[in-house]
């Protein structure tokens, strides 16, 4: 079960989530899929101006209220996606029902009139429906949505998932005793993603942010109080009131026939009915801040320091032509603003550690314009400035025409790949847009009238109504300054005054900004190449293996899985195994920095700026046993990826600003690392698992000092010196002899030395015997805990299938007992990985937090657990749950890209024989109550087992 909080855009760029600023991205342009072509009367605006409904979706409404959306689509094959949408969130909750919207969700999979208590999720994985990744929910401000995917090929089981639909729709049972085992659980949720800096920061700013409205008084995880003490009568109140049909839809997309489904709807959801004297559904807003209102908040565990500036509007959902255009002028508006931003970064001191602006949606009907500045410690004042500059430019001085002409070309190139897998698309993204359809009235007009409609209509977008957008987004009304920092930097931080004061004065003397592109192209003459001396087929896995006269093979895997998508790996044996202890830093940080630096003549700018329009991504990397080659591209802009490669090979480019902004920027994030809890646990489990080996640590002040772009740079060439132990696997839509030629030219003509180079096995890997670690720190009531098993492995096929096995059983297993049973765990894990390279080893660890007091109890709790597998085997029916799984899995890997990239890759420098995928499903007949048994006592015997615990500062373990 998941809060969705639409917390902050930053959490995506440096794992940071302050929990004071709300997503800022404006909803692109869907990816549907499968659409009649477009008539020409479809492809113009329709009457009225309002956009046009997909033809392709079913939307119906029963005398009851409840709407229905259906659409057939058949990927992935003999699936379904099964939604319900309640518009029912936090904002509804009376005072004493806080936290009961979220915990209604937590009842929904505890009993209900045809599932009584955990029989729904049981039954469920026993179809193959994990809980947790497939079968889960969300609760938010205002939504409550249950995601149901679910097998289709079976009748019994397809038709009982609009039964589990129904159920959650009007039948939750909320019996007495499920309830007081779930308060444990969902405290435990609560502690899991609060109770530290985040949560503390939160609650100083939201109150300000949101301007003390309804959404700042009804956070979806309640309070504490009312979730431990609330009476079975307070919570039914709450479903009674706001789970009705005239607030719910149902939405199923997937491989089936449209007719039965609607046909199931009506059986299943027309006997539900709306309460007599139902309550209105109010829709809450935030009320507008006059003026600007400055929050300053600090945490001592907080270890960045950034201000945000949010200036809010009211929202408008797309629904007509004009919405549409100008949410495509927001889009080309923040694409063309933060690629100024990123350039600033590309300085040798650039002035923040992140930077962005964007307008886009907010909450509570609202949209805003935020701008972000995480800044080096103590350089706030130029991180702030820096980003209000970049805003204050686009205002006084607007855009370039060649910056707009490449923005449009990236929206094109966006809106085209939408377009050409339009027969591909993955039913839960048409879930996702028929959700706001219901939620918010968000337009569904399908790919066709979109594409069109970009088409048609994006070169009408001019440089001056792009260039007062700056003016209408930003203002001092209607605005929130946050500033959030560490509580030891405090008398560092500004006051509101002085706040204020910075933005007001930044970008004072700033002058138009000046487009720096290159008409070079990426490669003026073809390279002489290599000829193909060798052609092997492998007929059962469709596969054609080419070796190229200088020694390059490339593993070529045509598929028609999507239409715009060819992945390309490429990998070596070396990695940064082969440097010196002395140089590893240096190695470290090579392939990172040669990939931000740009190539060949071109700065990393003026690349981007040179790839503007093309649907291609290459990077080169450097691991600890290989170095190679990730990316992908569209068959159209295949080229363009072989000369890219070509060129990271022969000539990488060394750009002494690009060293030094990444070297200050590292040096400053490590500077408050040690202030939060996580990051210091983390690296004490990363120092212990590699027995304190600092090539696996996290890299220190003095190693990044003694670091030289000299070194790095050298042994970066030195790994791409000879292509001759290059395998290359290429997976996609593309034809094997028309791509021969470029092959043969780009990859074949890369060097070659014959240096017959491999990997040093440098015996990184967790200590033997038993090792117990507990880390204090942390002001908040919360543990952490790892426990680890590891050893020598014997790699193969056959161990590889009872370890996946003996995973999943176990994962099943610490679900019932910590989290159902002792109601002492929210979501504990269970993760095994097992390697060759360098050499056979395994290791499974269990993982999970809970209460400081609760630590020994479920870690006992485990290990008895552990022991029953360990004595008596797996149960039949655990089993059965990881067959059922398995196999649903794999039919479905099996048809996608990314699966086979991964699996050519792995099969080849494993020395396996890729064909054995093919018998995996049949394999599965493997796994008894006796070869988990033996695999338990085998890999979980104890011998060498470590744990690791955090515990707060205040409470020492006894």
């Amino acid at each position: 079960m998941n809060l969705n909080l639409k917390l902050s855009v930053l959490a995506l760029a440096i794992a940071l989530s302050s929990g004071s600023a709300f997503a800022q991205v404006k909803k692109k342009p869907v990816t549907p899929a499968k659409s009649k072509p477009a008539s020409a009367a479809a492809q113009a605006a329709p009457k009225g101006n309002t956009l046009p409904v997909d033809e392709q979706v079913i939307i119906g409404k029963l005398p009851n209220g409840l709407t229905y959306y259906i659409r057939k689509n058949v990927e992935p094959k003999n699936k379904a996606e099964l939604y319900l949408v309640n518009k029912a969130g936090s904002v509804l909750e009376t005072d004493d029902q806080q936290g009961l919207a979220h915990f209604t969700e937590h009842m929904a999979f505890n009993g209900t009139r045809d599932f009584p208590k955990n029989a729904m999720v049981d039954y469920l994985q026993k179809s193959g429906v994990k809980f947790g990744a497939d079968l889960n929910a969300y609760t938010s401000f205002d939504e409550t949505v249950y995601q149901l995917p679910i097998p289709s090929d079976t009748v019994k089981i397809f038709e009982n998932g609009f039964k589990i639909l129904a159920n959650w729709a009007g039948y939750v049972s909320f019996d007495p005793s499920e309830i007081d085992k779930e308060r444990g659980v969902v405290l435990e949720e609560e502690r899991l993603r609060g109770k530290n800096a985040q949560e503390r920061l939160r609650v100083q700013t939201l109150p300000v942010l949101l301007n003390n409205s309804r959404y700042a008084l009804r956070l979806p995880i309640g309070k504490e109080d009312i979730l431990k003490n609330f009476k079975p009568e307070t919570i039914k109140s709450f479903y009674h009131d706001w789970y009705r049909p005239d607030l719910q839809a149902i939405i199923a997309v997937g491989d089936f026939d449209p007719k039965r489904v609607e046909e199931l709807i009506k059986q299943n959801f027309s006997q539900l009915q709306n309460p007599a004297g139902e309550k209105p559904r109010t829709k809450y807003t935030v009320p507008p801040t006059p003026g600007t209102a400055v929050k300053i908040a600090t945490d001592k565990e907080f270890p960045y320091t950034l201000a945000q500036i949010i200036v809010k509007h009211p929202g408008t959902p797309t629904k007509t032509t004009t919405d549409y255009m100008q949410q495509m002028r927001e889009q080309l508006f923040n694409q063309m603003l933060n690629a100024r931003l990123g350039e600033l970064k590309q300085k040798p001191n650039p002035p923040f550690l992140y930077g962005a602006s964007s307008y886009g949606d907010f909450i509570g009907g609202q949209d805003a314009f935020t701008s972000i500045a995480v800044s080096k410690p103590g350089e706030l004042e130029a991180a702030v400035k820096a980003v209000v500059a970049e805003n204050e430019r686009a205002r006084k001085f607007g855009f370039t025409l060649t910056e707009l002409e490449r923005a449009k070309q990236d929206a094109l190139v966006g809106i085209g790949n939408a377009y050409k897998e339009r027969d591909k698309t993955r039913s839960v993204n048409f879930v996702r847009e028929y959700q706001q359809n219901f939620l918010t009235g968000e337009a569904i007009p399908g790919i066709e009238f979109e594409y069109n409609f970009y088409v048609n209509n994006i070169g009408k977008i001019t440089l001056a109504e792009m260039n007062a957008l700056a003016g209408k987004f930003i203002s001092d009304q209607n605005r929130v300054v946050i500033v959030e920092g560490p509580d030891k930097d405090k008398d560092k931080l500004p006051d509101e005054k002085t706040i204020l004061q910075w933005i007001a004065s930044a970008g004072q003397n700033i002058t138009a900004y000046v487009d720096n592109v290159s008409s070079d192209p990426l490669i003026s003459k073809l390279p002489d190449g290599s000829a193909v001396t060798s052609e092997v087929k492998d007929e059962a896995i469709g596969t054609t293996t080419l070796t190229l006269g200088n020694g390059v093979k490339v593993v070529l895997k045509p598929t028609e899985f999507r239409n715009d998508q060819i992945l390309i790996n490429g990998y070596s044996f070396g990695g940064t195994s082969l440097a010196s202890d002395d140089d590893f830093t240096s190695a470290n940080l090579a392939a990172p920095i040669v990939s931000s630096s740009g190539i060949a003549q071109f700065n990393q700018g003026q690349l981007d700026k040179k790839l503007a329009g093309k649907n291609v991504n290459i990077s080169p990397y450097i691991g600890e046993y290989a170095q190679g080659i990730n990316g992908n591209s569209s068959p159209a802009d295949f080229e363009t990826a072989m000369q890219l490669i070509y060129l990271y090979f022969t000539q990488p480019r060394k750009d002494k600003d690009i060293w030094q902004s990444q070297i200050d920027q590292t040096r400053s994030l490590l500077a408050n690392r040690g202030l939060d809890p996580v990051n210091v646990f983390q690296d004490t489990v990363s120092a212990v698992l590699s027995n304190h080996n600092f090539r696996s640590m996290v890299t220190t002040i003095d190693r990044l000092n003694k670091a030289t772009l000299d070194k790095a740079y050298d042994f970066y060439k030195s790994r791409f010196a000879d292509a001759s132990g290059f395998t290359f696997t290429l997976v996609g839509n593309f034809d094997v002899t028309a791509i021969k030629p470029l092959l043969t030219h780009y990859l074949g003509g890369l060097p070659s030395t014959n240096s017959n180079q491999n990997f040093k096995d440098l015996g990184i890997h967790p200590p033997a015997g038993i090792v117990n670690t507990t880390v204090n720190k942390g002001v908040g009531e919360k543990s952490s805990v790892q426990l680890v098993f590891s050893g020598d492995y014997e790699y193969n096929d056959a161990n590889n299938l009872q370890m996946d096995a003996l995973e999943e059983v176990l994962n099943i297993k610490l679900i019932e007992r910590l989290r159902e049973q002792e109601s002492g765990v929210y979501a504990p894990g269970v993760r095994a990985s097992y390697r060759k390279i360098p050499g056979g080893r395994y290791s499974i660890t269990i993982y999970f937090g809970c209460a400081p007091e609760n630590v020994d109890k479920l870690i006992n709790a485990t290990i008895e657990e552990i022991g029953k597998i360990k004595q008596n085997g797996a149960q039949p029916t655990d089993i059965q749950k990881f067959v059922a799984k398995e196999a649903r899995s794999t039919q479905e890997q099996l048809k996608e890209n990314f699966f086979w990239a991964s699996y050519l890759a792995s099969s080849l420098q494993n020395k396996e024989n890729p064909d054995q995928i093919l018998t995996h499903v049949s394999s599965l007949d493997q796994v008894t109550v006796q070869s988990t048994k033996d695999a338990a006592n085998k890999y979980l015997s104890g011998k060498n087992y470590i744990k690791l615990v955090l515990m707060p500062e205040k409470t020492e373990k006894k």
